[in-house]
């Protein structure tokens, strides 16, 4: 298997220090941590509900993905979730570009696998079967699977795209499934929303 970008889930806990806006929506989230400032670009559905309590010196937590750049050491921040927290309280397992029922990210959230018959001879079937087992286990029935004609790599086959992040995979067999869907859908875990809290600063 080889994937054409390289992407990994974020997690980070800081000071709001603001929020950027182009038309009227907050588009990138300043965000100050314990390694300096950070620049967050926010999903287009969190725009539209980031809570007004996230405003300048509030504490939160930040959930998203972060995208490597073709520069070594430059990296794309992007948010998919971010809520008031406590100073100290940054959760472990991180809970980024979760498809939750009924939310925006959910209706565009599909994986394309290729259906032409160079990729199902090279394995396609036995990675379709595996993808619906493994969003059936984990109650993902908003991610939907769309067969398509040939992605023009027949040879690397077989080929998936996860949407809406457009992230491509090629050589895929049916024991990569599990951990490609895990990482695109992780498990959110819950947690109580709770105002910034007495503790170290930042600022």
């Amino acid at each position: 298997m080889s994937k054409t970008e390289r992407r990994s889930t974020l997690s980070l806990e800081g000071r709001c220090l603001g929020l950027v806006y182009k038309d009227g929506f907050p588009k990138r989230l300043r965000l100050l941590t314990a390694d300096g400032e950070r620049l967050v670009k926010l999903a287009k559905e969190l725009r539209l509900s980031l809570s007004q309590d996230i405003v300048p010196g509030a504490w939160i937590q930040v959930w998203g993905e972060r995208k490597m750049s073709h520069k070594p050491g430059e990296a794309t921040l992007k948010a998919y979730r971010v809520s008031l927290t406590a100073p100290g309280k940054l959760e472990d397992t991180p809970s980024i570009a979760v498809p939750v029922a009924g939310s925006k990210h959910a209706a565009s959230a599909k994986i394309l696998v290729c259906q032409k018959s160079d990729c199902m001879k090279r394995g396609g079937k036995a990675v379709c079967h595996a993808l619906e087992e493994a969003l059936s286990d984990r109650h993902l029935t908003d991610v939907k699977i769309q067969g398509t004609g040939c992605m023009k790599d027949c040879k690397a086959g077989p080929n998936i795209v996860f949407m809406p992040e457009k992230t491509r995979y090629t050589r895929v067999s049916a024991q990569d499934v599990g951990a490609l869907v895990d990482e695109h859908f992780p498990r959110v875990p819950q947690q109580e929303t709770s105002s910034p809290g007495n503790g170290r600063s930042l600022l």
